[in-house]
């Protein structure tokens, strides 16, 4: 998956002024559903995946869709999405399909104004709503307040673990935290990096912070904040710093992980050099290529973040993302578009594993070819699991998300304190 895809959203927010626009185009003379000549899609240049289904699709199970309302889609830089939308938005002529902004302000803005389809009323009118999985909605719901993205990408996030090193050095998958950190300090003394990270960037970090604030608290934990109703400075959010931070101080990151970037933190991995790594299941490809992996798929196994005793929140909790997802303009709505919507969430997760060898946030029905074990693994837990959490930024503003992430290897390394690590956060979060 792309390096866009695999992190967090592009933090770009509307303005106070882009907001009164988008506001102010609900009243406009928009083009109805009826005026619709083609399915047209504007995404991101960088996401092939949704384009190249989509457009088997149309050649496959939705032919004759495609033949009713011709897809046709358009590209552009994925820096440029969000301004194009707004500007497209402004002037109600916004396509059927749009990539929904890098964060979710701008679609909640969107929705306000009339502009995105309520896709579960949608999808329930098409009698293909229990065709999505519950995962994927309930993320939706995390992200945007309601189900109004097609969820054409899902990853699922947790810690992935050699397990050649776990047996020869005895030890068992941990289901609790304070297991996690015991395992990793056996590894830490026979001389293996317990965990690979990616410290240049942060947000590898930071994810585990988050984990251990769901574990404690539970699945509403950064919701709570996002509200108002708690602070990132409030002594139990304080704690899951803490313990991060002291997982650094214990030298579990091994050396310099300030410098280490995505592909470094990756190729530790994948070389055996390091016996534990949070990522999420975008990693699935280089998990299944012979030719980065070198430790094998065979070895590669998953755990979800683990319980943290006398906590809130469970590890059958995992977090999740969506990608940069696809939003439907409600003023283009026809009938035609409601088949090709219905037609898509019967068969986008099928063909999608089978095609690509990605998961997705709709159920796969009918052939998916061989899997993969892990791809499979992947499925599996995602059907499974019917709460799913969110990473730390995702309601973070822009500014809180950049603090966040620039101060993530500090933390882990000791030049910065967990107290104020979290001051600093909720500083950019109170200023808005």
């Amino acid at each position: 998956m792309h390096n866009t895809l695999r992190t967090r959203p592009i933090a770009l927010l509307a303005t106070a002024a882009t907001t009164s626009l988008l506001l102010s185009a609900c009243g406009g003379g928009s083009a109805s559903g009826g005026d619709v000549e083609a399915f047209t899609l504007t995404i991101n240049d960088d996401n092939h995946i949704v384009q190249q289904e989509l457009t088997a699709l149309g050649k496959g199970s939705c032919a004759s869709q495609n033949k009713a309302l011709p897809l046709k889609i358009q590209t552009l830089p994925i820096g440029n999405v969000d301004q194009k939308v707004q500007l497209l938005a402004g002037q109600n002529a916004l396509p059927v399909q749009f990539a929904a902004g890098g964060t979710p302000q701008l679609t909640k803005t969107l929705d306000k104004a009339g502009q995105v389809l309520d896709l579960e009323k949608t999808l329930k009118d098409l009698g293909v709503w229990n065709d999505i999985q519950p995962a994927a909605v309930k993320t939706v719901e995390n992200l945007y307040g309601k189900f109004n993205v097609m969820p054409y990408q899902f990853n699922i996030e947790g810690i992935w673990y050699n397990k050649t090193l776990f047996a020869d050095h005895g030890i068992a998958v941990p289901t609790t935290y304070d297991q996690l950190v015991a395992a990793a300090a056996k590894l830490k003394g026979a001389g293996v990096t317990a965990f690979s990270a990616d410290g240049k960037d942060g947000w590898p970090l930071t994810r585990l912070i988050s984990g251990y604030i769901y574990r404690e608290l539970g699945p509403d934990a950064l919701q709570a904040v996002a509200d108002g109703k708690a602070k990132l400075t409030d002594p139990a959010y304080v704690k899951a710093a803490q313990a991060i931070a002291d997982l650094g101080k214990a030298g579990y990151f091994g050396k310099g992980v300030g410098s280490i970037d995505y592909d470094t933190a990756a190729q530790q991995f994948l070389t055996g050099k390091a016996a534990m790594y949070y990522m999420g299941s975008w990693a699935l490809g280089d998990f299944n290529d012979k030719t980065k992996n070198k430790i094998g798929a065979d070895n590669v196994g998953f755990m979800p973040f683990p319980a943290v005793a006398g906590g809130k929140g469970s590890a059958d909790q995992i977090p999740a993302n969506v990608g940069l997802p696809v939003a439907v303009s409600a003023k283009s709505y026809n009938a035609k578009v409601g088949d090709w919507l219905s037609c898509i969430t019967k068969n986008y997760g099928a063909a999608s594993l089978k095609d690509q060898g990605t998961v997705s946030g709709f159920k796969p029905n009918g052939d998916t070819g061989t899997l993969p074990a892990l791809t499979q693994t992947v499925q599996d837990t995602i059907t499974k699991t019917e709460t799913s959490t969110l990473w730390f930024e995702a309601l973070f503003t822009t500014k809180a998300t950049e603090t966040s992430q620039t101060n993530a290897a500090p933390l882990v390394n000791g030049s910065i304190s967990a107290k104020d690590f979290m001051q600093k956060i909720q500083a950019d979060l109170d200023n808005g």
